[in-house]
């Protein structure tokens, strides 16, 4: 598609968060861009108004405009389910799905993806951060809203490309990447990827298609990268881990007044040298790299820097740029974000709604917070992901001192059932009572009643994370405000 000749975009369910993220990019072209959704309000409602975006809150045939090069829809939306949808695949105006559009955007550019069941927003971020910093101007498209972009994006005439490209529907297939940054594959979306299997085949498919000049940053901490990512892999293979056997190591981990302090070294120098695509010139086998500091807190988020520094030295940016604004990131919305306080508790914001991010962010909370009493406020997405994983999630809390766990955020491409949340309540206080823990477990189904309960039990000094993909953000926003 000759992106040249598009003038004038309308967009079916802009308000989600890659539809957004690719509106802003849009719109940073020079493109006209409008779109529609429901009246519900959600945390791209800003971004879009900051852009000067016309959304429509309503979905109706003749909001679609007859003299509109393209348009693109969410699939969360189908012909069956949205007239709006039906009535633009039976028009003659172009049409396509958001992983088309994106993939028609990229593939004409310097395309660098970030994929990962974890980290991918706060990557694509930070690397994005840095790179704009250091002078390379890339455009960068993230799947939330990032205060040091003002937005979801960034839009350049550079011809790099930095994409959080999301794995759910198998939308990998449609990106063709020169660079990807692979941080972790943890089983998910079992709505669409019915076995584990399928799901790790998407990565593995994706990381094939790398051209040989191309280059993959892959993450050795993870065992199934370790095994998977040289096999596959045509182009130039760059790891790194922590204390573990990698070509970028990071090691002696420190925390001090809020941020991570740590050091990087290289790995073996036959292992760093490749004729096709020498390292930069500070970079040697065996060197040290030095000390880095983030603001940042988790383990987790040292991986998320590693891959940063990683990609930065591939494209040849000095390490005084990199250690310099690496440290100046200050992270994403939704990302253990500190939305302020209520009766002198912290209360925070966070999308973590697999497993393995919980326990990540509660590790990472009780870092930053200490001994405070830490009280999790946890809305299960969707019912396939609560069933399929139903035993993790289980395990995942035992950080917190105290538990609310709320109904149910479903899908609307899913059908109810198969869990629920006062299974996963009894089930974790059944371990509790076996491990002879003092955790608090409630089950309060409502994000009404959830707020009255914080809004009476809640002290001075106390942590609220209020945790989820769905809308629980909204808890914390209504204490933060009143």
């Amino acid at each position: 598609m000759d992106l040249s000749k598009i003038k004038k975009i309308y967009m079916i369910g802009i308000k989600g968060v890659g539809m957004t993220m690719l509106a802003q990019y849009l719109r940073g072209q020079g493109m006209e861009i409008s779109g529609s959704d429901g009246p519900e309000k959600y945390m791209t409602d800003a971004v879009l108004e900051g852009c000067g975006i016309k959304v429509i809150e309503k979905f109706e045939v003749n909001n679609l405009p007859k003299d509109a090069d393209l348009i693109i829809y969410s699939t969360a939306y189908s012909p069956e389910t949205n007239l709006e949808v039906a009535a633009a695949l039976k028009g003659r105006i172009k049409v396509m799905t958001y992983a088309e559009a994106l993939g028609e955007v990229f593939n004409q550019k310097y395309g660098i993806a970030v994929v990962g069941s974890h980290g991918k927003t706060t990557i694509t971020a930070w690397l994005g951060y840095v790179l704009n910093k250091s002078g390379l101007e890339p455009s960068v498209m993230v799947g939330a809203s990032v205060p040091q972009f003002n937005g979801c994006s960034l839009a350049s005439k550079s011809d790099y490309l930095i994409i959080e490209a999301d794995e759910y529907q198998n939308k990998l297939q449609y990106y063709r990447p020169r660079a990807v940054l692979l941080n972790n594959i943890d089983y998910d979306h079992p709505d669409f990827f019915l076995t584990r299997a399928d799901y790790e085949n998407a990565y593995i498919e994706f990381i094939k298609k790398i051209p040989a000049k191309g280059f993959l940053v892959a993450n050795f901490d993870d065992p199934l990268i370790r095994k998977i990512a040289q096999v596959n892999c045509k182009g130039k293979v760059i790891t790194y881990a922590i204390d573990e056997a990698a070509d970028y190591v990071a090691y002696d981990i420190k925390t001090d007044n809020g941020k991570q302090y740590f050091k990087v070294k290289l790995g073996v120098e036959d292992e760093l040298e490749d004729e096709k695509s020498p390292p930069p010139p500070f970079v040697k086998g065996g060197d040290k790299l030095g000390d880095f500091s983030i603001q940042l807190s988790g383990r987790h988020n040292i991986l998320n820097a590693l891959a940063v520094i990683v990609t930065c030295v591939e494209l040849n940016v000095e390490l005084f740029k990199i250690r310099k604004y690496l440290e100046e990131f200050s992270g994403t919305a939704r990302r253990m974000e500190l939305k302020g306080e209520f009766r002198g508790a912290a209360i925070i914001d966070d999308y973590a709604h697999h497993p393995t991010e919980i326990k990540a962010t509660v590790e990472a909370v009780r870092q930053k917070y200490g001994r405070r009493k830490l009280i999790v406020a946890f809305h299960p997405h969707t019912f396939s992901r609560t069933r399929a994983l139903f035993d993790d999630f289980v395990k995942s809390f035992a950080g917190a001192d105290e538990l609310i766990v709320l109904d149910i955020y479903g899908s609307a491409r899913e059908k109810p059932g198969g869990a629920h949340s006062r299974e996963l309540v009894d089930k974790i206080v059944a371990r509790n009572k076996e491990l002879e823990s003092k955790q608090t477990v409630k089950y309060i189904p409502t994000l009404k009643e959830c707020e009255e309960y914080l809004r009476e039990h809640v002290e001075r000094n106390d942590v609220v994370v209020l945790m989820g993909a769905g809308d629980i953000f909204r808890v914390g926003e209504d204490l933060v405000k009143k």
